[in-house]
């Protein structure tokens, strides 16, 4: 048996209505029965009822359609069981003693519920009530139905919300119950499975080995028409549209070039939203490249099949006031609240904005900074080319071990493109520029990191604010913005460590003397080695190090060697050029 989450198997169904009812504000139960109805029944008064049902198991029919709009109730029988004419009786009698002018019965083409609701409807018709019935037979599987018919699909929401609408607007039962059988001729269902549902307490409904599918199945897991391997959903799609469209087949919906539809794409209970998304994106453009015009799309589970994965096509074909009726409004929790918009013929991409490229230097000209800031990039790389093995075996101990390669790869990013380029006298803009090189190039949290630093930096040293105040105003600045925005802090054993005992000391520039400022920036580095040494000691509260036994972390913290590496080469540069 498969695993489900209930309570007990004969009590699930009971359950699963009282949950549904007593989460919806609209929604009542009928005492004794497994009918939900309308909470506010006086609505009805001179209408026409609708009475819909069927088995459970293909929520949210029939319940979930209940509103202004839709039905007035549903009836439900046991798990993929037709529901007693007791019940069904009830239901219309409670519409007709609340005021209906008449009682619809939407009924789907299966021998348990064609006997059970036609039973109860000629009892109604004895107690002097105005009933019909339509049944909806729109199955597209079989070329030779039997005798059965075709069976009852998705298909049945379409006919609960235009024969609402309907209503709603007080149209007669005659003319509601004539409207209907005109546009179920303009409705097909086929459906496909990659799995096979269980009811409660009972095995699969059928065997699907592996990599197979099963092409025009029921709802109640009856198996299909056809099987075979699974393929693309391009490929499931097209095969399902050109079988329900295929005029050999007495069961085909016919379609050509220039006619409009609404979509319906169903899941039939455990298909993932994704699948579900790439289905409908297939179905739209397959039909679309047969000339058909999409008017309408709904997707998602709208008459399931327990956990069945798999999916139905619906089409219905529209005209102006079939589209008029399928667009008002309802209260039913289970209808989507879908445009009204045409969905073929509609541009639906938006143009992206125009990004400014950090990275162009027609903007940027040479300074009298631009030569030492050249040396101090140099030595940055060549820094971090010699530590690559260091880094990756330091982060080996506590992260995946790649932490060499990835700053190696923003110090070859920066290499080549100071072969190319005119570094900029003004220190933002070679800041920007750094911040989109690791931004792209480097790739992975350390990008994302140094690129929010780089880039909260550079507005600190513009043209004209680059004194010892500037860049200690703009190191603080990038700190910050990685502290707000990665979430870690000292003490956390990441990069933070070193950089932050740096950051504060840089602070001191704002007041020390030109002669001074050297002594500040040995202190700061002096800072940073320390910080990252003491991460031997730390236990890891932030990044992929976090998830690791603190007693297996016992070596420095590789981003934060990184940082006091990278603050040591900038600071034996500038000392150089003394």
């Amino acid at each position: 048996m498969e695993k489900k989450l209930i309570n007990s198997v004969d009590c699930c169904v009971d359950e699963a209505l009282c949950g549904l009812v007593r989460a919806s504000g609209g929604l009542a139960l009928l005492k004794g029965h497994r009918v939900m109805l309308r909470s506010d029944l006086d609505s009805l008064k001179g209408k026409v009822g609708l009475l819909s049902g069927g088995g459970s198991g293909h929520e949210p029919a029939h319940g979930g359609y209940i509103g202004a709009g839709m039905l007035s109730a549903a009836v439900a029988g046991g798990v993929f069981a037709s529901p007693p004419p007791a019940s069904i009786l009830a239901a219309i009698l409670t519409l007709h003693q609340a005021g209906a002018s008449g009682v619809l019965l939407i009924v789907k083409n299966y021998t348990g519920d064609r006997l059970n609701f036609g039973l109860a409807a000629e009892q109604a018709r004895n107690q002097g009530v105005a009933v019909d019935m339509v049944i909806v037979a729109e199955d597209c599987a079989f070329d030779q139905p039997s005798k059965a018919g075709r069976r009852g699909l998705c298909g049945t929401v379409f006919i609960h919300k235009l024969a609402g609408a309907l209503a709603e607007e007080g149209c007669s039962l005659d003319q509601i119950v004539s409207k209907m059988k005109e546009v179920l001729k303009g409705i097909g269902t086929l459906g496909v499975s990659l799995s096979p549902c269980s009811v409660p307490g009972c095995r699969p409904s059928f065997d699907l080995p592996p990599g197979a599918m099963e092409l025009g199945l029921g709802i109640h897991g009856e198996p299909g028409i056809k099987r075979s391997k699974v393929a693309s959903a391009d490929e499931v799609v097209k095969t399902m549209i050109d079988h329900m469209t295929n005029p050999d087949s007495q069961s085909h919906l016919p379609l050509k070039s220039g006619d409009s539809v609404v979509l319906c794409v169903n899941n039939l209970g455990a298909l993932s939203c994704l699948e579900m998304a790439v289905v409908t994106r297939a179905a739209i453009t397959c039909l679309e490249s047969r000339g058909v015009v999409v008017a309408r799309v709904m997707s998602g589970p709208f008459m399931t099949s327990l956990e069945m994965a798999g999916v139905s096509l619906t089409l219905m074909k529209v005209n102006p006031e079939t589209l008029r009726l399928f667009d008002t409004k309802t209260s039913a929790p289970a209808w989507p609240n879908l445009s009204t918009a045409a969905v073929s013929g509609r541009n639906y991409i938006t143009e992206a904005p125009v990004m400014i490229t950090r990275t162009q230097d027609d903007k940027h000209s040479k300074g009298p900074l631009s030569p030492v800031m050249h040396k101090v990039l140099n030595k940055i790389c060549s820094t971090l080319l010699e530590k690559q093995e260091e880094l990756n075996s330091l982060d080996r101990a506590s992260g995946d071990g790649d932490c060499g390669n990835t700053h190696t790869q923003a110090a070859r990013a920066v290499e080549e493109w100071l072969q190319d380029h005119v570094v900029p006298g003004c220190p933002g803009q070679l800041l920007s520029v750094l911040a989109g090189l690791v931004e792209e190039k480097m790739g992975g949290s350390s990008g994302a990191l140094y690129s929010l630093f780089l880039t909260a930096a550079a507005g600190h040293v513009t043209e004209g604010k680059t004194n010892g105040a500037a860049w200690a105003a703009a190191v603080h600045a990038g700190t910050q913005a990685m502290r707000r925005y990665g979430g870690a802090d000292p003490g956390d054993r990441t990069m933070l460590d070193a950089l932050c005992p740096a950051a504060d000391e840089l602070m001191r520039l704002t007041t020390a003397p030109p002669a001074g400022q050297m002594a500040v920036l040995h202190a700061a580095v002096e800072k940073a080695a320390a910080g990252a040494e003491a991460t031997r000691d730390l236990t890891a509260r932030a990044g992929r190090a976090s998830y690791i036994a603190a007693e297996r972390v016992t070596l420095p913290d590789p981003g934060a060697v990184a940082v006091a590496a990278m603050l040591r080469a900038v600071v034996e540069t500038l000392a150089e050029q003394k």
